[in-house]
């Protein structure tokens, strides 16, 4: 099925669909931003806090078990059961008051003692906990915390400086901010997805409205374009030659006739398409219908031969009747050799019609294309013979194409037929008897020698 033709309103609603996509998904992108960063900056909090609970739980036990005796002793800190075990801490003077400075006896980091000195003053200083991230003298990262404390005279003359190792909580913290950006990832997508499918469930009717509308206003010229040239042949007739005035009148009236039932048929198409009404099915002899569409058809230019045998099908003659002309002007305006009159030969029979012209023939690589709406190897809007496949297939039956053995291109259109086409049944207003019935095919019917036996039930008629 082809798409949308560039700069038809069907294809600027999909391109509107596309933007609106675009800027939802774009709105979304931006909230999902702004959470990420959210959630990436307080998970970092959330583990930053867990190291310094860590650090804090040494720090304020090591404040509350120190002990002096006219200075600070830390001695006996080596007995402690925290010395053993990470995170390694130090207890380090400041400068107000001097004392031998203690580490733990586990080194869990290695770190350079000036930054622990530096940071354990500028704590003792400042009076606050101190805490922070530095590096380790292997470059790895490490988390500090340092808590003053004061001598008996209430001044600040230490801190208790603890480190942990911060990579661990680093490469938790950094396979979380993948996996959240991963996941806002997926869920954009998703947004978009959804937005897209969303947006093109809401525009779909509008969507098929303009389609629907611009193949009917195509249809309606292509349709008419034959009989309005028709009628306009006739009319300039009756202008040149008044005397056959009572001639042309009739003609004209039946060509009127079938521009209104070609705006019938479609507005019918277009309801039907639309799903609110069905085809109006009813027994329609095929050979009939097909030589009135070939005498109320100009061909001034074309020598048409039209070969029938009594076919009678369950079809919606509007339409049927369409197709037939849709298949006609297509062979007298591209089955011909350049320069020569085209010759277009018509055989109807068990439920067929089948159109042969003596043109160029049709590449079998194309011919699916050509069957497709605005589509064409001659240079036209390539509605007509979309619109018969369209009717073969609204029918139940089928069109084909294919290329004759000594050249031109045959389309062959197949309808169901009719569940009365059995013995007993008769034309109406023939005054034929039924199909197999005494005195069926007798001379008169049709033309002279009609059925007689041993000869076909056919009949011809030559138009050129």
């Amino acid at each position: 099925m082809s798409g949308p033709r560039p700069g038809s309103a069907a294809e600027r609603l999909r391109r509107l669909r596309w933007v609106l996509t675009g800027l939802f998904t774009a709105l979304n992108a931006v909230g999902l931003l702004v959470f990420a960063v959210l959630v990436v900056q307080a998970d970092k909090d959330r583990g930053e806090q867990a190291l310094d609970g860590e650090l804090r739980r040494v720090t304020s036990t090591m404040s509350r078990v120190l002990q002096y005796d006219d200075a600070l002793v830390t001695a006996f800190l080596a007995e402690d059961e925290l010395s053993t075990k990470c995170p390694q801490f130090a207890v380090l003077p400041s400068g107000v008051e001097r004392f031998d400075p203690f580490f733990s006896q586990r080194v869990c980091v290695p770190v350079d003692n000036a930054v622990l000195g530096g940071l354990a003053q500028r704590a003792a200083q400042s009076g606050t906990l101190l805490k922070g991230n530095v590096r380790a003298t292997d470059g790895r990262l490490v988390r500090i915390g340092a808590e003053p404390f004061r001598n008996p005279r209430g001044q600040y003359v230490g801190a208790v400086v603890a480190v942990m190792d911060a990579e661990p909580e680093q490469s938790r913290h950094e396979q979380m901010v993948l996996m959240v950006i991963g996941g806002c990832v997926l869920l954009l997508a998703a947004v978009g997805v959804a937005g897209h499918l969303l947006s093109g469930r809401a525009i779909r009717p509008a969507t098929a409205a303009l389609e629907q509308q611009e193949v009917l206003l195509a249809e309606t010229a292509h349709d008419l374009r034959t009989p309005v040239a028709a009628l306009r042949a006739l009319a300039e007739t009756a202008t040149r030659h008044p005397d056959q005035g009572a001639e042309l009148l009739p003609r004209t009236v039946r060509l009127a006739g079938r521009m209104g039932s070609i705006i019938d048929g479609l507005l019918v198409r277009a309801r039907l398409a639309a799903g609110v009404e069905r085809l109006a099915i009813q027994p329609v002899w095929l050979d009939q219908l097909v030589t009135g569409v070939v005498a109320e058809t100009p061909a001034e230019d074309a020598q048409i031969t039209v070969t029938a045998a009594p076919t009678r099908v369950d079809a919606d003659p509007a339409l049927v009747q369409r197709a037939i002309s849709n298949l006609l002007d297509n062979a007298i305006r591209y089955g011909r050799q350049p320069g020569a009159q085209a010759q277009v030969h018509i055989t109807v029979a068990g439920g067929r019609v089948t159109v042969a012209d003596h043109g160029p023939g049709i590449d079998p690589a194309v011919a699916a294309e050509n069957f497709d709406r605005f589509s064409s190897g001659g240079g036209s809007s390539g509605l007509g013979l979309s619109i018969v496949r369209w009717v073969a297939q609204a029918h139940g039956g089928v069109l084909r194409v294919y290329n004759a053995e000594e050249g031109g291109a045959i389309f062959e259109l197949v309808l169901p037929l009719s569940d009365a086409a059995h013995p007993g049944f008769g034309r109406p207003g023939s005054g034929q008897p039924g199909f197999g019935q005494p005195g069926f095919g007798q001379p008169g019917f049709g033309q002279p020698g009609f059925g007689q036996p041993g000869a076909p039930s056919w009949f011809s008629e030559h138009r050129g």
